[in-house]
């Protein structure tokens, strides 16, 4: 993971070393598109493999997207980067690895994804023995044990992301898109 992390990084900032060249002839818009063609899509793609990754390797990340934003908006080197992020609507790498997990455990817990991955996100079982449980009303995923590096697979991952989302977003029938709305403010 460590030589993905900085193969990607090398190449999004010599990507973002290019566009800051032109950004001055550049209009807001265009720079927005060019950094999400050349930056935002290598940065999100796959990313939900990188849960669970050493606080460095997000930092790593963390600092691409950072810079991304500062081509787009202009902002210095050394202003806080936190409401620049804010107003481009992105979240840091760390919440967006969480925002599009949720996402995915939401799609399969609907219908709207392969059976495989369906098939991974259980809710918890009404009666486990002679029990009655509490939980399994109100929406709680199966989150497996794991003592190795199981814990990055999506069958651990998913529904330990799912569960840290507050309850209302277990159990209310949102549409995907108002899902992903709610579910993003509440990473933030």
């Amino acid at each position: 993971m460590v030589d993905h992390v900085a193969a990607l990084c090398q190449s999004c900032l010599y990507q973002l070393r290019q566009l800051r060249m032109i950004r001055s002839s550049l209009t807001l818009e265009a720079a927005k598109t060019l950094v999400r063609a050349f930056i935002s899509s290598r940065l999100y793609y796959c990313n939900s493999l990188l849960y669970g990754v050493s606080d460095n390797l997000l930092a790593k990340l963390q600092t691409v997207q950072n810079a991304a934003a500062r081509v787009i908006t202009g902002t210095r080197k050394f202003d806080h980067i936190t409401p620049v992020l804010r107003d481009l609507h992105w979240l840091p790498v760390r919440q967006r690895i969480s925002f599009k997990l949720a996402r995915m455990v939401y799609t399969c817990l609907h219908g709207l994804a392969p059976s495989y991955l369906a098939d991974v996100c259980t809710l918890v079982s009404p009666v486990v023995g002679r029990w009655q449980l509490q939980s399994a009303n109100s929406g709680t995923l199966v989150v497996p044990g794991t003592r190795t590096i199981g814990r990055h697979n999506f069958v651990v991952s998913g529904p330990a992301t799912w569960t840290r989302l507050p309850v209302e977003l277990w159990t209310s029938s949102f549409s995907i898109d108002t899902f992903a709305k709610k579910a993003q403010n509440s990473f933030v």
